[in-house]
């Protein structure tokens, strides 16, 4: 394939990861390949367009990195915070933070909670420093306050935007072959309400997370009046109220 498309492998940036469940894992001995004239030797995890992947794709090393890096740029906005105000601080923690929570986040989909909940405290920390709240303080109303979504909301968006823009010619097509819209063979009251077939998989942990089964689940659980959006504008506007209702339990 490399040689078709008249790329180069660089030898010396190449990385080798083996991906599986961990009794798969167990099976598969591999102790070098050659690329070139180097030998590569399998790691546990590797950087690709800035996700750190690991070969259980749990991405605990990827959630790691971005609450590392987050936490460092919060210290820094710590000490200039009585200089700015609340509208230049929310600015930078959109800069900094939640550009971080969001880049590829629809990979952290079916993620157990324990993980989410990392990058949640990241958000709650850049929400108490904006809106200079206590550290014990209950952070519900600062994020409603704020219009924030949670960090498992802004999962939930990034996913259902990309079904979106799938299911209206808008998105790659691999991502729009992955979708099946339901289409009964007699008529039924569920035949116009825009769903999609939802296909069986064998492991919650790896098959209900992929964007195939992941993505039918969550469009089906969205109103009729969301799904029915005619643009995009429109859908990201009604989806971002209805998953804010749902988050903070409103009406």
């Amino acid at each position: 394939w490399m040689y078709i498309n008249r790329c180069k492998f660089n030898d010396t940036k190449t990385e080798c990861l083996v991906i599986g469940r961990q009794p798969q894992l167990k099976h598969v001995s591999i102790e070098t390949i050659t690329v070139g004239s180097s030998q590569i030797t399998p790691t546990d995890s590797a950087r690709n367009l800035g996700v750190i992947f690991d070969s259980n794709m749990n991405l605990k090393n990827h959630i790691s990195a971005v609450c590392k890096k987050s936490y460092f740029q919060l210290q820094n906005l710590y000490h200039i915070r009585k200089y700015i105000t609340k509208s230049a601080c929310e600015t930078l923690v959109h800069a900094f933070i939640t550009s971080r929570l969001d880049y590829c986040n629809s990979l952290l989909a079916g993620l157990p909670a324990c993980d989410i909940s990392k990058l949640q405290h990241v958000q709650n920390t850049a929400a108490r420093l904006v809106t200079k709240t206590r550290k014990f303080d209950h952070i519900t109303p600062v994020l409603i306050e704020l219009h924030w979504l949670p960090v498992a909301e802004r999962i939930k968006y990034k996913v259902l935007l990309l079904t979106f823009k799938s299911l209206h010619n808008q998105a790659p097509m691999y991502l729009q072959a992955l979708l099946t819209p339901h289409n009964p063979v007699r008529a039924l009251r569920s035949s116009d309400k825009h769903l999609l077939v939802v296909p069986k998989s064998r492991l919650v942990s790896s098959g209900d997370r992929a964007f195939s089964v992941m993505a039918p689940k969550l469009w089906n659980s969205l109103p009729l009046w969301v799904r029915s959006s005619d643009s995009v504008e429109s859908f990201k506007r009604d989806l971002k109220t209805e998953l804010f209702k749902q988050a903070y339990g409103l009406q």
